[in-house]
């Protein structure tokens, strides 16, 4: 039996290095897949496992080892599955852009109330920023940038093309183990391909008839950043949506900072923050101490838990 990292999944089979340096192509064990799992992938990149390998050469993931943490999203609006996108990070960057495409605040407040319930710390960067040349896009650039940094995330507008705030990010991935997500069309693979300059990732183009990105990445790897950075990227497929998922509508405070901290002032221990009188959050939205967006973005979550909002797929 040998023990390794998964460093790439395409859906049927999986690389794994092992703790020597080797890298085997690797099948799942049958078992693996019908012990309670409700994801789509059991086995995730940055999983560390143990591997059969058989007289033929033919090696198996027999067993996952406990997982420090890990991020889910919903598989697919008309599923109770979930996906694992990666395991065992120290740090995700979602990657969001103002403008083609442009990135829901509701995307990013799912992002990172999920990471905030997984205990995974988030960098955000704003990307394409050369693309906001208005003064009102500028400006809606500096106002969500405040809300975020206000809110206690780091936050990094960002150009591949004037090459701002690349320095920035090269040092918070300074190490680390980190998770790259976002929309399709956002510019992931292109700083990727900056950042890791033999990944040579293709990059997409944006539909301008939806003006949404086309997806680029259609499995989830792990690249190693080069130099003296002993950091790696585990780039994913971009998503469209962020389903949540198992949040206890009890716990979905906890994962909005600003929130959670307004709320230990509500008149019930129990205050959902929804219609409750004596609400102190409701409060302090209608002040402009929490933003619009955050509070609608935590409705949403909370909406999610309804018995109608899924069906079963066919």
């Amino acid at each position: 039996m040998e023990q390794g990292l998964v460093i790439k999944n395409t859906g049927s089979w999986y690389i794994v290095r092992t703790n020597n340096g080797v890298e085997r192509n690797c099948k799942i064990k049958g078992n693996l897949r019908l012990k309670g799992f409700r994801c789509t992938n059991p086995v995730a990149v940055g999983d560390l496992v143990e591997i059969e390998v058989k007289g033929d050469g033919t090696a198996f993931i027999r067993s996952i080892l406990p997982r420090r943490n890990y991020i889910i999203i919903r598989a697919s609006n008309l599923s109770r599955e979930f996906q694992i996108l990666a395991a065992n990070l120290d740090m995700a960057v979602l990657v969001v852009t103002l403008v083609n495409p442009e990135t829901s605040t509701v995307f990013i407040d799912r992002f990172l109330a999920t990471a905030e319930a997984y205990r995974v710390p988030v960098t955000i960067v704003f990307n394409k920023i050369d693309l906001l040349v208005s003064q009102d896009d500028r400006e809606l650039l500096d106002a969500i940038v405040y809300l975020y940094r206000s809110i206690g995330y780091t936050v990094i507008p960002m150009s591949i093309v004037t090459g701002e705030g690349v320095d920035i990010l090269k040092k918070e991935l300074h190490g680390k183990t980190a998770l790259f997500s976002g929309n399709s069309g956002v510019g992931k693979s292109s700083i990727i391909n900056y950042l890791v300059p033999g990944a040579k990732l293709k990059v997409g183009d944006v539909s301008q008839v939806h003006h949404t990105g086309m997806h680029t990445t259609t499995f989830s790897e792990m690249l190693d950043i080069p130099g003296d950075n002993s950091g790696h990227i585990i780039d994913t497929p971009g998503v469209k949506g962020f389903g949540t998922i198992d949040f206890e509508k009890s716990e979905v405070a906890h994962y909005f900072p600003e929130i959670f901290k307004i709320s230990k002032e509500c008149k019930y221990n129990n205050c959902t923050h929804t219609h409750e009188p004596g609400c102190a959050v409701r409060e302090a939205v209608e002040g402009n101490l929490i933003s619009q967006s955050r509070y609608n973005s935590y409705l949403s979550i909370m909406e999610d838990d309804s018995p109608d909002k899924y069906r079963k797929p066919y």
